[in-house]
């Protein structure tokens, strides 16, 4: 008998097949005194760097597979391993009760967890449940328990689960999940944001769900729907949709590489949001023309203390050396907010994300600067270097950071070493400041590149990570749409060239009004790349800036989508 469970739709795509039901592996503690404390909190701590290590990996495993989304949930997971009041708290707990490690982590992460949990807030619902993960994480590393998984998912299966943690959905082998169907969750949980990344259906919120093992099941993401045991007419009307998408999707990937040239003969320049060499070659294979965003700052995270000139000097060199002559954008040092620094004292700030962040943050520390301008420049010898500037909010601030520059060009040059001389300089758009003023700064630099993420909460006053007011941070808004054109036209007036490196960028439904607007460079992550390509190349430039003007005169996000829903 087929029945249906409505749910929220978190990823869109059709899918059909067996149910696999994921039951979470929680380890068996069983609390006991020791009688070398120390010794035990080695093990510990051991333990901890090990985890770190584990989530190392999956934040760059997620960043290849996933994008930038989906990379940063296990940054703030290392984060939160990180921070004393969690691993430094079990530690404690060690030295001073005696208690074994393994429920040491237990009951810091549980009192931690519940501190979390008790605000009564969904944003901070999540956080506890990121911590019990964490805590999670640690103790099978003690116990030897290896990283768990799925080893009894033996075939492609829809996975069933009252919830999936963000290291269990990236440790799913690779084409084994056809679809997430959770009791819990959100548009914004972790599980939505690993779907969207993956490219794979999910339903969440479907509660209390009434699924057997093995029973099949067929999936639909967009409308949120799920059935049990469909009868064989919506089988095939999904089957009919899904074969549309994916023959969309596989003629899309084959013709990856090729350029993206609108039907009236517009080519624009398609490229990757990277963190780190790897990465390069990922998006080079995924059909990267370039790199319009290199997140330097994963380089400095990823390691106990700030990389020195040489070890900076060999990852730059070796995704120059990937890309050879094609257009690679580096982004300086981008700390603060909710990313410190090993080996640097950030100090306390009551809104980080108003504070000493980006540009802000290396203007004040000139020599670990100047040290990351001398790196780039010696790798840069023979390559099409763009070295640019985050959180710019004035011109002072491009005349501060261009001395710098000069200085430490000034320094190779002394010294005898081979120096990159022709390289251009530009600034990243992501303060509202720089986007009202952009006709005063385009003079200043060779380009400008527009983070939406960033611009779209700061002009938004609505962090786009907090499910209480992430529906307000929709890139789509009116406003954000008229700072983009803004930018766009203040620097084609001075014949500099403008990009966009927000997520915004790898959105195929943009494509019409990105390309109205006359954004001339879109940066996203690797596996976005084809989709947009192909979307671009049914459009007409002449239409879409009629389109473009349209959403401009809209009221609100939801009109904008109307409008380009029907393109």
């Amino acid at each position: 008998m087929s029945s249906r469970l409505d749910g929220i739709g978190a990823s869109a795509g059709i899918a059909l097949g067996p149910a696999f039901l994921h039951q979470a592996e929680v380890p068996e503690i069983h609390a006991y005194q020791v009688d070398d404390r120390i010794a035990e909190a080695i093990r510990l701590e051991d333990a901890v760097a090990l985890a770190l290590e584990r989530l190392k990996r999956l934040e760059s495993h997620a960043l290849a597979q996933a994008g930038s989304d989906a990379s940063e949930i296990f940054e703030a997971h290392r984060m939160f391993l990180e921070d004393p009041s969690f691993a430094g708290a079990a530690i404690e707990i060690v030295r001073s009760q005696g208690l074994c490690a393994q429920a040491a982590i237990s009951v810091a992460a549980g009192e931690l967890a519940s501190e979390f949990g008790d605000i009564g807030d969904e944003y901070f619902s999540q956080r506890a449940a990121d911590i019990r993960d964490i805590g999670t994480l640690v103790i099978r590393q003690l116990l030897g328990l290896g990283e768990g998984g799925f080893s009894h998912l033996i075939e492609p299966s829809v996975i069933v689960a009252g919830d999936l943690t963000p290291s269990e959905t990236v440790s799913i082998p690779s084409g084994m999940a056809l679809a997430f169907v959770t009791d819990v969750g959100s548009p914004t949980s972790h599980t939505a944001i690993l779907a969207r990344g993956l490219g794979i259906p999910a339903v969440v919120g479907v509660g209390g769900n009434r699924i057997e093992s093995g029973v099949t099941l067929a999936v639909d993401g967009e409308a949120g729907t799920v059935w049990i045991e469909p009868e064989q007419s919506t089988i095939d009307l999904l089957m009919r949709r899904k074969s549309e998408i994916d023959a969309g999707r596989a003629r899309a990937a084959s013709h990856a590489s090729e350029p993206a040239v609108t039907g009236d003969g517009h080519r624009i320049e398609v490229v990757a949001n990277i963190a780190n060499p790897d990465d390069a070659v990922r998006a080079l294979e995924l059909g990267a023309e370039g790199v319009g965003l290199f997140r330097t700052e994963l380089l400095f995270l990823d390691r106990g203390a700030v990389p020195t000139e040489e070890e900076q000097y060999e990852a730059y060199r070796q995704v120059f050396d990937v890309f050879g002559h094609l257009p690679v954008v580096v982004r300086t040092l981008d700390i603060g907010g909710d990313k410190g620094l090993p080996g640097i004292d950030m100090g306390e700030e009551l809104n980080p994300f108003l504070g000493k962040r980006g540009v802000r943050f290396t203007l004040a520390e000139p020599s670990l600067f100047r040290t990351q301008i001398r790196a780039l420049l010696r790798s840069a010898v023979d390559a099409n270097l763009k070295v640019m500037l985050p959180m710019i909010a004035s011109l002072a601030e491009i005349e501060a950071v261009r001395e710098q520059v000069d200085r430490a060009r000034a320094e190779l040059a002394d010294e005898g070493v081979p120096h990159a001389v022709h390289y251009e300089f530009g600034i990243m758009i992501e303060v509202p400041a720089a986007a009202i003023t952009a006709d005063l700064l385009a003079p200043h630099v060779d380009f400008f590149s527009i983070g939406t993420n960033d611009l779209t909460q700061y002009t938004l006053a609505a962090d786009r990570t907090n499910p209480a007011v992430s529906s307000l941070a929709d890139p789509f808004h009116p406003a954000v749409l008229r700072l983009i054109a803004q930018t766009i036209e203040a620097a084609h007036a001075h014949d500099k060239w403008v990009g966009l490196c927000g997520e915004l960028a790898g959105d195929p439904v943009a494509a019409p009004l990105l390309l109205g607007l006359g954004l001339d460079e879109w940066s996203m992550s690797p596996p976005a790349i084809a989709l947009v390509k192909e979307r671009v190349r049914t459009l007409l430039r002449e239409d879409c800036r009629v389109i473009a003007a349209t959403c401009l005169q809209a009221t609100s996000p939801v009109q904008v989508r109307r409008i380009l829903e029907g393109v």
